[in-house]
């Protein structure tokens, strides 16, 4: 009967279990029925049963039957030629008709296993008939009706079985979706850190290093003539190098930026400010416009990133003797705005970005506004300096609080 279905499922088991145990239980009974009435054919009828009994133990055991269709459809032939001259022999036989009916059903091709299963209760009556001496509609209920509750079972369990297996191959399907999901997620986490700690590296440890080699160029170009010169340029370059140590662990630990510890946004920008100032030459002022309101981490460090990388490139590419930051608490917004006086650029000719020569700064800028549904504008002039404006509205910002 495991031909039936690829896998033996708990339910099949127990059916055919139960079915084995049935066919045992019906040739028990013709057997002991044929003793108990000394018939003169009782010896045949034992033997019949026995046979019978015999092929039919030999289909489970038989591996080709339960792997091929064709060998299975012999079988149930041998079976029911057993049953047929049991039959003949005793009217206890028709019994054995009933599990017949789910072998058929569960061997054979739908519309086979149909015919067979009419052949068989056709058999099945006109036998008991043959062996009452008299035909009437009484006789074929049984039969009729042991046809009729085989062909519902089996059909419910195929019904079951069909629905079982696609809910199985949904789930299936389901699981690996989420995997492929999941995959895809983690993908796409790692492209975007990439991206994060590229902007971090950018405007942390890339600046801080071009302002330490600029540092050291002043002080090898005044270590002839002023000593004194080159000596503080090295000191500033030696807090510079500090400064970006405490940057890298930061990036490493993925703590909050060491310039934020402690302090506020205004605060950290007017520090940013004052060191700029010392360590190169441009006066860099900070304003503060509107009442300062919490803000999570996360905007706070892409607003600090933003000037920070603003101002070196005022410094390295501008050459600006001045900038102005100004944060602005507005009424729907957080506003940040830088302001020099450099050589300016040209913002729709701006080169491709190089490992060598730079040019990632505004890039980063816009998507670190861009990640937190804010707006990003550069205005610049060749010669006339340039500013640039990073907004953030404060219904992101309220969202993004933890």
């Amino acid at each position: 009967m495991t031909t039936i279905v690829p896998a033996r499922a708990p339910a099949l088991r127990a059916l055919t279990l139960c079915l084995h145990l049935l066919v045992l239980g019906l040739l028990v009974l013709a057997v002991g029925r044929a003793l108990a009435a000394d018939r003169p054919h009782t010896g045949l009828v034992i033997a019949a049963a026995i046979t019978c009994g015999l092929v039919y133990a030999a289909g489970p055991v038989v591996p080709r039957v339960r792997r091929s269709r064709k060998a299975a459809a012999l079988w149930l032939v041998l079976v029911g030629a057993a049953w047929l001259v049991l039959l003949a022999l005793s009217a206890d036989g028709v019994w054995l008709a009933f599990p017949l009916y789910f072998l058929q059903l569960h061997l054979l091709p739908r519309r086979a296993g149909l015919v067979a299963v009419v052949i068989t209760a056709v058999v099945a009556i006109a036998g008991y008939g043959a062996h009452q001496g008299q035909f009437g509609p009484a006789m074929a209920i049984g039969p009729a009706l042991g046809a009729a509750v085989a062909v519902a079972v089996v059909r419910g369990y195929q019904t079951l079985y069909r629905e079982s297996e696609q809910r199985r191959r949904l789930i299936q399907e389901l699981t690996e979706t989420r995997a492929d999901l999941a995959a895809a997620q983690h993908t796409a986490g790692m492209l975007a850190e990439r991206e994060r700690l590229a902007r971090e590296i950018h405007d942390t440890v890339a600046q801080g290093l071009s302002s330490i080699q600029l540092l050291l160029r002043a002080a090898g170009r005044a270590l002839p003539t002023a000593p004194d010169n080159a000596a503080r340029y090295v000191d500033q370059a030696r807090q510079a190098a500090a400064d970006d140590l405490a940057e890298v662990r930061r990036i490493v630990a993925a703590l909050t930026p060491p310039t934020l510890e402690g302090a506020t946004l205004a605060g950290a920008l007017e520090r940013l400010c004052a060191t700029t100032s010392t360590r190169h030459h441009i006066a860099a002022r900070f304003h503060l416009a509107g009442d300062p309101v919490p803000l999570p981490p996360s905007h706070e460090v892409a607003l600090l990133r933003i000037v920070q990388s603003a101002l070196a490139n005022s410094v390295h590419h501008g050459k600006a003797t001045s900038a102005e930051v100004t944060l602005s608490y507005l009424g729907d917004e957080i506003a940040v705005d830088v302001v020099d006086d450099g050589n300016g650029f040209d913002p729709d000719r701006l080169p491709a970005p190089d490992p060598e020569s730079g040019g990632f700064g505004l890039a980063a800028m816009r998507a670190r506004v861009r990640a937190l549904g804010g707006t990003f504008t550069v205005e610049s002039t060749p010669g006339h300096g340039s500013a640039l404006a990073a907004h953030l509205p404060f219904d992101t910002v309220a969202e993004a609080r933890p």
